[in-house]
């Protein structure tokens, strides 16, 4: 397990954030957003690799999980919402300019941090979820429709359904079946059936991830609940609208994508690896590398953490010996 890892709670944005932080004070800031479902223990290899080299890293648990407040509304779970949270950890810190990494809603979350004021990042990583253009035409439910009842996100968005569906697993099995799956498709159930149903638990775990690492998150969500997770995706309607004022904007700040050739949403003919190796991708991300790690899945940070923790160290390297 991580050591050495200092927790705190930090207010900012009128609520009150739980944050995992090491390294030495006086080091460049490295901000790590997890995603869906985790806490800041999803970083908890990079956390180790980069303070070990010189950063201060600061990984919070995002607003409605773990330790951190739970605002009960899911309009209260917007990007204008989770940045506002974002920039007043900066401020907190007194950075300026902070390096930012972001798997699943952490990536989304960095996105839209580049987007709104990208003058406090100094360089993103997105990990598994790359920038995607607006549709001014389509709002996003009426586009996750078209996947028909089963898939994930349509099943999250009326109040209390996923909820109830995790509930008959248990926190310890509802971890297991979403860290550990290895499908690569937009995770779409059959006819009649809950995504969590549908979902498979291995019969032996991999060697990436301990029992004793997954029940670390069965028992934040055992206290926590998984209301405030799933209000992002209860707010993707009014991400839309709130998003209308930056329609055909380009992200200018310094980026690379990371995600595992195995990753959710890989398939077919519009998956996520030939999209952020097309044109459309690198036209609104221009200065953008691009690493598809073989073998790697989802959750990639826990997965393949040696290979993420370097491709993080060099690239934020790169950029500290640029600006310095």
């Amino acid at each position: 397990m991580t050591s050495g890892v200092r927790e705190k709670k930090i207010k900012t944005n009128g609520i009150c954030l739980n944050v995992a932080e090491k390294g030495d004070d006086g080091g460049p800031l490295v901000l790590l957003l997890h995603g869906f479902p985790e806490t800041w223990f999803s970083w908890r290899h990079q956390i180790d690799f980069l303070s070990s080299h010189g950063y201060h890293v600061v990984a919070p648990d995002l607003r409605g999980y773990a330790d951190s407040d739970s605002p009960p509304s899911h309009e209260s779970y917007t990007v204008s919402h989770l940045v506002a949270d974002v920039i007043g950890l900066l401020d907190h810190y007194g950075t300026a300019q902070a390096f930012v990494a972001g798997h699943d809603w952490g990536a989304i979350i960095g996105w839209s941090l580049c987007l709104f004021r990208p003058d406090r990042v100094k360089g993103f990583i997105s990990l598994s979820v790359p920038y995607s253009p607006r549709d001014p035409n389509l709002k996003p439910s009426d586009l996750f429709k078209s996947f028909g009842d089963g898939l994930y996100i349509t099943q999250f968005q009326e109040p209390g359904r996923a909820e109830a569906a995790f509930a008959k697993h248990g926190c310890l099995t509802v971890m297991k079946k979403f860290l550990l799956t290895t499908r690569t498709d937009f995770l779409v159930a059959p006819p009649d059936t809950e995504i969590i149903d549908d979902l498979e638990v291995p019969s032996t775990l991999p060697d990436w991830i301990t029992e004793e690492e997954i029940q670390v998150y069965a028992e934040k969500f055992e206290k926590s609940g998984f209301t405030g997770p799933l209000n992002y995706y209860r707010a993707m309607d009014l991400n839309w609208e709130i998003l209308a004022p930056w329609q055909g904007y380009k992200i200018v700040v310094p980026t690379k994508f990371i995600a595992g050739d195995k990753d959710i949403g890989n398939e077919g003919a519009h998956g996520t690896i030939k999209y952020v190796k097309g044109e459309v991708f690198k036209s609104i991300v221009p200065n953008l590398e691009v690493v598809v790690i073989e073998d790697g899945h989802h959750f990639i940070q826990q997965e393949k953490p040696e290979r993420v923790s370097e491709e993080i160290l060099s690239f934020f390297n790169k950029l500290r010996n640029t600006a310095e």
